[in-house]
């Protein structure tokens, strides 16, 4: 056999593991042994669980396990198909139409996570060189993914600045089409996009706007309805982009919109015509966790409550939790080795927090990012504060 021995071809790849165990940039990747919730083992470790995007406490409610189990057997396991072909279940529209109406939108098209969401969008609407996208620089890695797509030109600008974003959209004024994108709630920071200012802006100038709102579905607005309607912008938002796997508890994803448009992407986007749907459990447990907070929000009070406690109280301990506006805490650390050794000695102690650090997050800036959640009792959110102060005394972070 001809050509250099696998273990020179693979060098690079050893040197560049060996790199970012070197630099704490290595992510170990933990293993639940149980279902998601306040407490979770992990490793084989029962720990309380401070970083899971299970914001309401839906990830093991018995409404979606219930929900499933009804679907599992009236429906099967799998779709068996594409949604265009043979994979479209009446499920499927009952979910779409729900979900339009929990947004106040014309309709909805539902697709396998939140990250082909963004795929499936924006290549189809902004396609030439002679267009043009407008993304914040701190846009999720699937929206920057979904950019990638697109031979259209881009313009990033300032984080959260629609100063900048008017002078990049006056930049661009001559494209074909204009499409604006932001996200809702920003994941690493938990500041919220002026969505008002953005709106305002992409109508003078004639553009399409498009918000990512993982992470405020279930999080703002009436009843957790999300950041379009936290801003009263229901009908003037051209895109809403949403999950199923963080609040709603379930996985997959969701796009918002007018009836055209929506239409216009079930003839377009590849991830729904060349990908297979959502299985029929997940569909179900997804109606059920859209039915719930359609009656009321309850969890959405409760959410909140712990994650003000939490924050007030990390806060007058001297931690530094940046610019949250939202349950998203981030307690910056700002060396990748400090971040990922006082995630360790959380562990040690009994509390589940993982450190983030570059690409994720700009070099110099990691942190652990305290995910709250509704699942929380005050007794949990007690036990985590006590946890951080003794490790960050003993780290001298304060």
């Amino acid at each position: 056999m001809s050509g250099a021995p696998v273990t020179e071809r693979y060098a690079f790849v050893r040197d560049e593991l060996d790199r970012l165990r070197e630099s704490g940039l290595y992510n170990e990747v933990p293993s639940l042994g149980g279902p998601q919730g306040a407490w979770i083992e992990v490793d084989g470790r029962r720990v309380l669980n401070m970083c899971s995007n299970n914001y309401l406490g839906f990830a093991n409610d018995p409404r979606l396990l219930d929900a499933a189990r009804r679907a599992l057997a009236d429906f099967g396991i799998g779709p068996g198909a594409v949604r265009s072909i043979a994979g479209t279940m009446d499920l499927h529209g009952e979910l779409e139409r729900k979900l339009a109406e929990f947004k106040g939108a014309e309709a909805a098209l539902s697709l396998q996570s939140g990250f082909l969401a963004n795929q499936a969008t924006v290549p189809n609407i902004v396609t030439q060189r002679e267009d043009a996208v407008f993304t914040d620089e701190l846009n999720h890695a699937s929206i920057i993914d979904a950019v990638r797509l697109t031979k259209a030109q881009r313009f990033i600008y300032k984080h959260n600045d629609a100063d900048d974003l008017g002078a990049k959209l006056r930049e661009g004024k001559d494209a074909r089409r204009k499409l604006v994108i932001t996200d809702g709630v920003f994941s690493m920071d938990g500041d919220i996009a002026p969505l008002d200012r953005i709106v305002d802006l992409a109508e003078e100038h004639g553009a399409l706007t498009m918000v990512d709102d993982a992470h405020g579905e279930g999080v703002l607005g009436e009843g957790g309805r999300g950041i379009v309607n936290h801003f009263g912008l229901e009908g003037r938002v051209d895109f809403e982009i949403g999950t199923l796997s963080k609040a709603f508890g379930v996985v997959g994803g969701f796009i918002a919109g007018k009836r055209d448009l929506i239409e216009y992407l079930v003839q377009k986007a590849r991830p729904f015509l060349f990908s297979s749907a959502l299985t029929p459990p997940d569909v179900a447990a997804s109606i059920a966790a859209v039915e719930i907070l359609s009656g009321g929000g309850d969890e959405v009070k409760r959410l909140w409550r712990n994650a003000d406690h939490f924050k007030k109280e990390m806060g007058r301990l001297g931690f530094d939790t940046g610019v949250t506006e939202t349950p998203i805490t981030p307690v910056m650390l700002g060396e990748a080795a400090l971040a990922q050794g006082f995630s360790r000695r959380l562990f040690e102690r009994g509390v589940f927090a993982k450190s983030i650090g570059f690409p994720t997050v700009p070099k110099g800036k990691a942190r652990i990012r305290v995910m709250n959640t509704a699942a929380h009792s005050a007794e949990d959110l007690e036990l985590a504060l006590e946890a951080f102060e003794a490790v960050g005394k003993e780290q001298g972070v304060i």
